[in-house]
């Protein structure tokens, strides 16, 4: 690097410009030196080495200007000495200080002038790169951009705004030509690439555009609302159509800036998702028609539900209506008998009735009505429900109750027939098996503070290793006359209500069914 270099700054596109103005400058304080010693010219002739400072600030970096003003004191210092020497009066020692002064004040003058200019050169070169990269964005980017002049839009809503308008939609009713007069006062700024590609290169240099502004009218009357209201964003989605003629879907966003001032340059962007809305569109559909077959093999499996929970007590109404019939043969009939026997086909009839009103329910709607239960009471309820069956296969039934156990929110129904079907499973498991010793014990507790676990344990064979993998699974079972619906049914029952059925060996011989419950679904929920 030369020592020009170091010292002239390029300030101007010529170097030799610069070079002319430190040659200049050079010169005039040769000559002023010059003056000062050489002439009998009385006065503070070293001042006017500023102007040659002055001269020298137009071309030299910092260092040179240190550099241009230590030499013009060297020179008045020279000067002095050359003139005046041991001679010197008090009136020449103040010139002296005086022109040292003024040399000094305009240097640090000058430095801080460079220092300024310096900083505003950093400020636009910055400001030159940033807006350098915002064109290049705004040009590449796939996005379609516009830059819009809002400036007389926002300038006449806020007029209007003045005179008491709120509701620019109900100002446009009573002024039908508000909508094209804002259009009008829309301008184009400029679009990118991906604008011109998404509409087209007339449709792009319109001002919201134009097409799109006559289909969506009530989106346009939104975006000056917000306008008016001091919004930051508007986003919406609008029908805009092409210069070809197509339609297309767009997401509309608009940035409003907080400055008045800033109106002038909008930055307004659209993203077409033509073809996502017509995605989501087939997918509804597909869910739609999902579910209709959902409900459809929901309906399937209700029916072959419904076949199995109803064989329990219409074949209970039979042994009832049976048993009736050999009380009133008797010579006397025995009439409380009797009437035990009606009571319990009312009891099963009423049973048979409510099993039906809900899968009405389930195949209505996909939520029944939650009730608060006791466990207890449920459970004794079943267990005389099951009180024939239990009878006449000899099945012993035990309840273990736990303190404190709180009610939980379910459809008692549900519930109840989740345990006369593992009921019904067991005593038929024990009868197969032909095991001496028959019994249920249903046991409840809390495991946790969200939960309930109740348990079904019978003293059959338990399950088998070849049952156990598929033991919910629809269709499958282990009896002659089964269809395999029961335990399936019940899972899907109780996952419905945020519950859980599990079935394992008990070490002690039998099989174990548990009922996990929430206490409250929004608890299992959280």
């Amino acid at each position: 690097m030369s020592i020009a270099s170091i010292l002239l700054r390029a300030r101007d596109p010529g170097q030799g410009h610069n070079l002319a103005f430190g040659v200049v400058a050079v010169t005039l304080a040769a000559v002023i030196f010059c003056i000062d010693t050489y002439t009998d010219i009385e006065g503070a002739i070293a001042v006017l080495y500023v102007v040659s400072m002055l001269l020298a600030a137009q071309s030299m970096t910092r260092i040179g200007l240190l550099v241009i003003a230590t030499g013009c004191a060297a020179l008045t210092f020279l000067s002095y000495a050359m003139t005046h020497g041991q001679e010197a009066n008090l009136q020449e020692t103040l010139r002296l200080f005086g022109a040292l002064a003024a040399l000094s004040v305009t240097t640090l003058l000058l430095l801080k002038t460079e220092t300024a200019r310096l900083n505003l050169l950093s400020t636009h070169s910055a400001l030159s790169e940033s807006e350098a990269r915002y064109r290049s964005i705004f040009d590449r980017t796939r996005v379609a951009l516009w830059e819009r002049d809002y400036s007389k839009l926002r300038s006449y809503l806020m007029d209007v705004r003045a005179q008491g308008v709120i509701d620019i939609k109900a100002y446009a009713r009573v002024n039908p030509t508000l909508v094209d007069h804002c259009g009008g006062l829309i301008k184009a700024v400029a679009a990118n690439q991906a604008a011109r590609e998404l509409l087209g290169p007339k449709s792009s240099g319109m001002g919201i555009p134009q097409r799109a502004l006559i289909a969506g009218q009530e989106k346009f009357l939104d975006m000056l609302q917000a306008i008016m209201d001091g919004d930051r964003t508007f986003e919406d989605k609008v029908e805009v159509q092409t210069d070809d003629g197509e339609d297309k879907l767009v997401l509309l966003s608009v940035s409003l800036p907080e400055d008045p001032a800033a109106f002038g340059r909008v930055v307004v962007s659209m993203v077409d998702i033509t073809q996502r809305e017509l995605a989501l569109k087939a997918r509804a559909e597909a869910q739609a028609e999902l579910t209709k077959a959902s409900r459809a093999a929901m309906a399937g499996a209700m029916s072959a539900s419904l076949a199995h929970e109803l064989n329990q007590p219409l074949g209970a109404i039979v042994i009832n209506a049976q048993t009736l019939l050999r009380w009133l043969d008797r010579e006397p009939p025995d009439l409380p008998a009797v009437r035990r026997s009606a009571e319990r086909m009312i009891r099963d009839s009423q049973r048979a009735s409510e099993l039906i009103q809900n899968a009405r329910r389930v195949l209505s709607s996909p939520n029944n009505d939650l009730e608060s239960v006791d466990l207890g009471s449920l459970i004794d309820e079943t267990v005389a429900l099951m009180e024939h069956e239990l009878q006449q296969s000899k099945t012993a039934v035990l309840v273990d109750y736990s303190p404190h156990i709180p009610t939980v929110s379910t459809v008692k129904i549900e519930l109840q027939q989740v345990l006369i079907n593992l009921m019904t499973n067991a005593i038929q498991a024990m009868d197969e098996a032909g095991c001496s010793e028959r019994s249920i014990r249903i046991t409840m507790n809390q495991p946790d503070i969200e939960h309930i676990c109740i348990a079904v344990r019978d003293t059959g064979p338990g399950i088998g290793d070849d049952a156990r993998d598929r033991l919910f699974a629809p269709f499958f079972t282990t009896k002659a006359a089964g269809m395999g619906m029961g335990l399936s049914i019940c899972r899907s029952t109780l996952e419905a209500r945020g519950g859980r059925l599990d079935g394992t060996n008990h070490p002690e011989g039998g099989a174990v069914f548990e009922i996990q419950l929430p206490i409250k679904p929004e608890a299992e929920h959280a």
